[in-house]
Parts: C-alpha cells; sequence; structure tokens
C-alpha cells in the first residue's frame, strides 16, 4: 500500500492545514483502471477499504474546489471538511457501470456541501433560501469580484444571463453588500458611540409618562391609605404591627410578650387582627 495512504489515515484538515494539503498531494491519482475496479469492489461486494481508497485519491481536488470559495470569509479547513464530506457521498453512490470518472462524477457533490455551509455560516440570518436564491447568491458573488456596486445595465445582463427578474438581483445585491450587527452595544464601546446599537432602538414601555404618573398616584394612594388605616388601631395593635412588619429590626413574638406580659400566642392573635383591620379599611 502506498505510505502515504498510510499517513492520511490520522490527517485532517482541521489539524495542520498545510501539512494537510501537501499530504493530499502525496497521494497518487487513480488510474482509469484502478479507478474501475474500486468502484465495481464497492458497487457489488460494499468494500469500504475500495471506498477509503477512492476518497484519499480524490482529497486533492476538494482542496482545489474549497480554495475557489476562499473570498467569503471562511476558513480553509472548514471549507475542505465540507467539501471532503460532499466527496464521501459521492464515492457511496459512484456507479462505475456510468463510464464516468468520479472526479467528475463528485464535483456536484462536492460543491453542493460547500454552498450549504457557506450559506448556513455566512450570515446570521439566511441570506439565500430558495433553489433560486441559492444559484443567483454564488453566480452574484462572483460576477462582483471584479465589479463593485452594479449599474442598472450591469444589472439587466446579470437577470438576463440568470434568467431571473431584475428586482431579484438587486435584492440580492443589497444581501451582499448588508453586515450583521450585533443587537447589544460592544462591551468595549463608550456610551458616545454605541448609541447605534439596535437595542436602544426599542420602546420602552415602562417609560410611558402616563403610565408613570398612573403608577406614582396609585402608590402614593396606597401609602396615604395605609398610615390612615394604621391610625385607627390602639396604641398596642399599632406598636406590635409596626414592630412587626415595619421596622427595619423586626421584634420576635416572644420579646412583645414578654414587654406587654402576655402569652406568645396573645400577640399572635393581636397582630393577626390588627392586619385583618387595616386589610379591610384599605379595601373599603
Amino acid at each position: 500500500m502506498n505510505k502515504a495512504l498510510e499517513t492520511m489515515e490520522w490527517m485532517s484538515p482541521g489539524g495542520n492545514l498545510n501539512a494537510y494539503i501537501q499530504g493530499t498531494a502525496t497521494v497518487p491519482i487513480l488510474t482509469i483502471e484502478e479507478e474501475r475496479a474500486l468502484g465495481e469492489a464497492l458497487y457489488y461486494n460494499d468494500d469500504l477499504d475500495a471506498a477509503r481508497r477512492m476518497v484519499m485519491a480524490h482529497l486533492r481536488f476538494v482542496v482545489h474546489i474549497a480554495r475557489s470559495y476562499n473570498g467569503y470569509g471562511l476558513p480553509l479547513a472548514d471549507l475542505i471538511q465540507e467539501g471532503n464530506v460532499g466527496l464521501m457521498k459521492a464515492v457511496r453512490r459512484f456507479n462505475p457501470e456510468k463510464g464516468v470518472r468520479l472526479v467528475s462524477f463528485a464535483v456536484h457533490w462536492i460543491k453542493h456541501e460547500i454552498h450549504e455551509f457557506i450559506l448556513r455560516n455566512w450570515r446570521i440570518v439566511k441570506i439565500a433560501t430558495t433553489k433560486a436564491q441559492r444559484k443567483l447568491f454564488f453566480n452574484l458573488r462572483s460576477a462582483k469580484k471584479e465589479l463593485q456596486w452594479l449599474s442598472d445595465d450591469e444589472a439587466k445582463a446579470v437577470a438576463e444571463d440568470l434568467g431571473v427578474q431584475l428586482k431579484d438581483v438587486l435584492e440580492m445585491e443589497m444581501r451582499l453588500t448588508a453586515r450583521d450587527a450585533a443587537f447589544d452595544a460592544p462591551a468595549d464601546e463608550d456610551e458616545d458611540s454605541n448609541y447605534h446599537a439596535p437595542v436602544y432602538f426599542l420602546e420602552d414601555k415602562s417609560a410611558d409618562p402616563a403610565q408613570l404618573a398612573e403608577d406614582d398616584n396609585s402608590e402614593g394612594d396606597s401609602t396615604a391609605r395605609l398610615a390612615g388605616a394604621i391610625k385607627t388601631l390602639d396604641d398596642r395593635s399599632r406598636d406590635i404591627l409596626q414592630r412587626r412588619w415595619l421596622n427595619d429590626q423586626k421584634a420576635t413574638l416572644h420579646e412583645l410578650a414578654d414587654e406587654y406580659s402576655v402569652s406568645a400566642e396573645r400577640i399572635r392573635q393581636l397582630e393577626k387582627n390588627a392586619m385583618k383591620k387595616v386589610r379591610d379599611l384599605m379595601e373599603a
């Protein structure tokens, strides 16, 4: 067995990318006869070793295709990894009886997986969802590598070439030129420069002047009614309620019982009666 095949078994683009790429170049390209023999072994006998050898021999082609998508700002290692998934799917579906070389058959699967990865990760919000939008996305992205903002004539030419409407081209161009923005302001920005963050444009319902005034009036009225109700209590009941509920330092039932020379149960009854009287007066 070729030594490169043994070496590549433990390598992946997620490790040392340069070493991986160099390693793929050392795996010999299969001849037509070798590819057909391996394809038949997999197709008819489910020979997984044959599948592995076919995959290994075509890893260099995945690297070549993945490099053409470098302009999307995504790690090359991730693009290669996704392309490898497409290659493995192609190998699994390869029929040697069709008389087509594996590399020609696999291109579709490799690009499909890379395209899906780009569309999932290039933006937080999906930029293309339908089949037509995906085709337009990649074709327009490729065309704009040489062009900046499209003129009317250029946009019309793109629409005619791709068989889509002009409005679809213009809408996709806007999506391509847009950039994701964080909802919250960056933590390292000062208050004068982060005011444009989307979070600052939300309506603050709690700041409604009418509601604030109503809440203040309600709270003030409740406070006044509570104070008035407490004043109707006798001195002992008022003192128990004050010290049990309103003071910062709360008194215990036993402390009050000792002070008033009654049982703790009697203090609890007085407290309960006072609370009920205050509640009834406030609800009246």
